[in-house]
C-alpha cells in the first residue's frame, strides 16, 4: 500500500504543477488575444484554472472535483493555449515574421 500511496502523491503533485502552469500561462496572455481567438474571456479562464488549482491543493485526487479541474485544465492546454499562441506568434523560437531568414528579414533583393 505504501507504493500506491507514493504513486498517488506523485500523481497529485503532477496535477498541481500542471494546473499551476496552465494558470500562470493564462495570466500572462493578453486580454484581447482571448477575444481575437474567439475563446472565453481571460477572467473566465483565470477563475476556472484558479479553482482547478485550489481544488487540486485541497482535495484528494480520487474525488470528483480534481477530475473536473483536470478536464478544464486539459481543455485550456489543448484548445485555448494553441489558439492564443498562434495569434501572438508564441510558436516561433525567436519571434519575427514568416519572411525572416537566418540573417534578418528578406526584403526581395532591395
Amino acid at each position: 500500500m505504501q507504493g500506491f500511496a507514493g504513486f498517488m502523491w506523485l500523481l497529485s503533485m503532477a496535477l498541481i504543477v500542471f494546473s499551476g502552469f496552465a494558470l500562470i500561462d493564462a495570466a500572462v496572455r493578453r486580454e484581447d488575444a482571448y477575444r481575437a481567438a474567439d475563446k472565453k474571456t481571460k477572467p473566465f479562464w483565470l477563475i476556472i484554472l484558479g479553482l482547478a488549482f485550489v481544488v487540486n491543493l485541497i482535495f484528494d485526487i480520487l474525488s470528483l472535483l480534481p477530475i473536473i479541474g483536470l478536464i478544464a485544465t486539459i481543455v485550456y492546454m489543448v484548445d485555448v493555449r494553441p489558439a492564443l499562441r498562434g495569434l501572438s506568434g508564441g510558436g516561433r523560437k525567436y519571434g519575427g515574421s514568416s519572411s525572416d531568414g537566418p540573417y534578418g528579414p528578406y526584403n526581395g533583393g532591395r
